[in-house]
C-alpha cells in the first residue's frame, strides 16, 4: 500500500472508532457537567467516585481488548471459527471478572476512608458506586462486542450504538439528577442509574446487531459451552492487557487521591482538567485501535513492511492531534474550564484559577500520551503484552507516582506538581514502548 492508501485506511477504519470512543467518554462528561451545575460538592464525589469505578472496569476491559487483535488475525486467515471462539471466551472472561469486582464496590466507602477522604464524600461516591456498579456488567460486555466488531472492519455500527447510548445518558441525567420530565430528584444517585440505563441500552443493541448480521459466527449459540483452550489464550493475552491499563489507570486515580487530600475544590478542578484531558485521548485512543487491529491483519499474513508503513502513518496522525490539542489547552484554558462550572457557584473563581494551570500541564504530556498509548495499541496487534505490562508497571508506579508525592508534597507544589508526576510517568512509558515496538518491528 502507498502513503495515501495507509492514511486513507486508517482514517476509513478510525474515525468511527474515535468517534465511538467520544461518545462513550460523552457519557461521563455529560455526568461531570450536570453534577458540575448541581454542586461543587456532588462533582467532588462523582471524580472520587469514578477514578474507583474506572480502575476496576479499564482492568476488566483487558479481556475485551485481547479479543481485538485475535479475531483481526483470525480474519486475516479467514478462520470464522476461531473467531466466534476467541469472542465467546472474552465474554465468559468478562462476567467472571464483574463477579469478582462488584463486591469492592459495594464496600467503597470504607475503601476510600481508609485512603484519607473524608466521611462525606466518600459517603456520596459509595452511593454513586453501589448503583453504578450494576452497569459494570453490561459495560465490560459491551466492550468485548465492540472489540469482536471493530476488528471486523464493522466501526460505524460501534459508533451509532455508543451515540444511541450517549443519548440515553443525557436524558436520563437530566431527569433523574435534577427532578425534570416527572422524575425524582435524586442528585449524584439519578446520575448513577442514568448510566446503568445507557449501558443496558447499548448491551441490547450491539448484541442484536451481531446476532443478526453476522449469523455465520453463531456467537450467542451455545454460549453456555466451555472451550478451555481459547479460554486459556483469552486470559493469557488478556491478563497482562488488564494489568497494564491498571497501572497507567492507577497513575492517575493516585493523583484524583492525592488531589482530594487538599481539598474539595483542587479535587474538582482535578475532575474537569481530566476530563478535558480525556476527551483529546480519546482520539489517540481510536488510532491505537486500528493501529492494533492493521498489526493483527498483518500478523495473520506474514507481512512486517505493511505493519511499519502502517505504523508510521498513524503515528503521524497522532502528533498532529496532539500538536492542536497543545494550541488549545495554552489559548483556551479558561473557555474549557468555564464549561463545567455553575457560574453561580461561589466556588468558581478557585476552581477556574485551579483548573487553567492543571490544563497548561496537561499540555505537556499530550505528545508522550500519544505516542505511549500508540505503541501499545501496535504491541497489543503483534499480542506482545507481557513485556510492556512491566515497563508500564515501572513507568506509573514506580516512577510517576512517587514523582507526584514529592512534587506535590514533598516539593510543596500542590496541584501543579501532582500533575507534573504524570508528565514524567507517561514520558518514561512512551519512550519504552516506542523503543519495544520499533526493535521488534525492524527485526520482523
Amino acid at each position: 500500500m502507498t502513503w495515501p492508501q495507509h492514511l486513507r485506511a486508517i482514517l476509513t477504519l478510525g474515525l468511527p472508532l474515535i468517534g465511538g470512543h467520544l461518545a462513550q467518554f460523552s457519557i461521563g462528561l455529560t455526568d461531570t457537567i450536570m453534577l458540575g451545575r448541581y454542586g461543587a460538592e456532588a462533582l467532588a464525589a462523582l471524580t472520587l467516585a469514578t477514578a474507583f469505578y474506572f480502575l476496576l472496569f479499564l482492568m476488566g476491559c483487558g479481556f475485551a481488548w485481547a479479543v481485538m487483535p485475535m479475531v483481526a488475525q483470525f480474519d486475516a486467515q479467514d478462520d470464522p471459527t476461531s473467531i466466534r471462539r476467541a469472542t465467546r471466551m472474552g465474554l465468559w472472561l468478562s462476567t467472571l471478572y464483574f463477579a469478582c469486582v462488584i463486591p469492592l464496590l459495594w464496600v467503597s466507602g470504607s475503601l476510600l476512608l481508609a485512603l484519607g477522604q473524608t466521611p462525606e464524600l466518600s459517603a456520596d461516591a459509595q452511593t454513586y458506586l453501589r448503583i453504578a456498579g450494576f452497569g459494570m456488567l453490561p459495560a465490560l460486555l459491551v466492550m468485548v462486542l465492540k472489540s469482536y466488531l471493530a476488528a471486523l472492519g464493522r466501526t460505524r455500527i460501534v459508533l451509532l450504538m455508543t451515540l444511541g447510548a450517549a443519548l440515553a445518558n443525557g436524558i436520563g441525567n437530566y431527569a433523574l439528577i435534577f427532578g425534570r420530565l416527572g422524575a425524582p430528584e435524586l442528585g449524584i444517585a439519578g446520575a448513577a442509574i442514568a448510566s446503568v440505563i445507557s449501558q443496558a441500552v447499548a448491551l441490547v443493541g450491539i448484541a442484536a446487531y451481531a446476532h443478526r448480521r453476522l449469523p455465520e459466527h453463531a456467537l450467542f449459540t451455545r454460549l453456555w459451552r466451555p472451550d478451555r483452550e481459547m479460554f486459556r489464550r483469552v486470559f493469557l493475552l488478556g491478563l497482562p492487557i488488564g494489568l497494564t491499563t491498571l497501572a497507567e489507570v492507577g497513575l492517575f486515580e493516585a493523583t484524583a487521591l492525592m488531589m482530594g487530600w487538599l481539598g474539595t475544590v483542587p479535587l474538582a478542578a482535578h475532575g474537569i482538567a481530566l476530563q478535558t484531558a480525556s476527551a483529546t485521548f480519546m482520539v489517540h485512543l481510536g488510532f491505537a485501535n486500528v493501529a492494533t487491529i492493521r498489526a493483527g491483519n498483518a500478523l495473520g499474513r506474514n507481512d512486517p513492511g505493511h505493519l511499519r508503513r502502517g505504523a508510521t502513518a498513524v503515528f503521524g496522525l497522532s502528533l498532529a492531534t496532539s500538536c492542536l490539542t497543545i494550541i488549545a489547552f495554552l489559548t483556551l484554558p479558561e473557555a474549557l474550564v468555564s464549561l463545567f462550572i455553575d457560574p453561580d457557584d461561589p466556588a468558581r473563581d478557585a476552581i477556574l484559577a485551579t483548573g487553567v494551570s492543571l490544563l497548561a500541564v496537561a499540555a505537556l504530556f499530550q505528545l508522550v500520551d500519544g505516542a505511549q498509548v500508540i505503541a501499545l495499541g501496535l504491541l497489543r496487534g503483534m499480542q506482545d503484552t507481557r513485556v510492556p505490562m512491566i515497563m508500564a508497571i515501572v513507568a506509573y508506579w514506580c516512577i510517576g507516582i512517587p514523582a507526584s508525592y514529592l512534587l506535590g508534597f514533598v516539593w510543596m507544589m500542590g496541584g501543579v506538581g501532582i500533575w507534573s508526576g504524570l508528565v514524567i510517568g507517561l514520558a518514561v512509558a512512551g519512550v519504552l514502548m516506542l523503543h519495544r515496538f520499533w526493535s521488534r518491528a525492524l527485526r520482523m
